[in-house]
């Protein structure tokens, strides 16, 4: 097994977030988690990669457990999250954000070759990789955000609401590097508000609601699901 969730339970303090999740991730595939605002999603993406603790349930990478590893030694493994608002070093170049994404690779001779994937992949970043990451617009952002990512030289890219706050075009051009990154080898899992892109753009999808999965199945017949047309689509 690649990656499985077991009866996830997460909580913030005394609120409890998440009750009894449990999905898996194939290797080679492109999974998406689809719900409204608020469902938990981030959530979940923080407790796979290390930022939040379980209160119980248990979550798998190759069959070793992650509940007890830090952020870097999941990183380590392969796992690499591209959270939600980018987080980037404003002040910072786009290529020394792009090298912080290689921080664990220490002077891996094929740090190079991965920089030169990236400006491949993202020939905006090229053309910008003098430039302040923060000055640059919020889709160009979000570009750096998963360039970064790659420069992990992930097994498993985490990436939490792609689309939010963008013009369609630029989402549109997101979802395609995404498709040739999974080509190239990468599994990855979509977190999305944007159900019909989430849905459209993977092989089997999975439905959080308040919490809780409450759906899941091959991604083509949750999108021809009367309940999700009515509820998320607004058919």
């Amino acid at each position: 097994m690649f990656l499985e969730v077991r009866n996830l339970n997460v909580a913030y303090g005394d609120v409890q977030v998440l009750w009894d999740i449990s999905f898996k991730v194939d290797k080679g595939m492109i999974v998406s988690l689809v719900g409204a605002n608020g469902a938990g999603k981030s959530t979940l993406l923080k407790t796979i990669s290390g930022l939040l603790r379980p209160m119980s349930g248990e979550i798998l990478f190759r069959d070793q457990s992650l509940n007890s590893l830090t952020p870097k030694e999941i990183v380590g493994l392969g796992i690499i999250h591209v959270p939600e608002g980018r987080r980037l070093f404003p002040e910072m170049t786009v290529e020394e954000n792009l090298l912080m994404g290689a921080f664990r690779r220490g002077k891996d001779p094929g740090i190079q070759k991965d920089l030169d994937r990236v400006y491949g992949l993202f020939p905006r970043l090229k053309e910008r990789r003098k430039q302040k990451a923060g000055s640059m617009s919020g889709g160009e952002q979000q570009m750096c955000a998963m360039a970064r990512g790659l420069m992990g030289n992930p097994e498993l890219l985490l990436v939490d609401e792609m689309s939010l706050g963008l013009a369609p075009l630029i989402v549109d051009d997101l979802i395609d590097i995404v498709k040739e990154i999974h080509q190239q080898g990468t599994t990855v899992f979509i977190v999305e508000q944007d159900v019909h892109l989430a849905l459209a753009n993977s092989d089997y999808g999975y439905v959080l609601a308040t919490g809780h999965i409450m759906m899941e199945g091959p991604s083509r017949e949750l999108m021809a699901n009367k309940e999700i047309k009515e509820v998320f689509l607004g058919i």
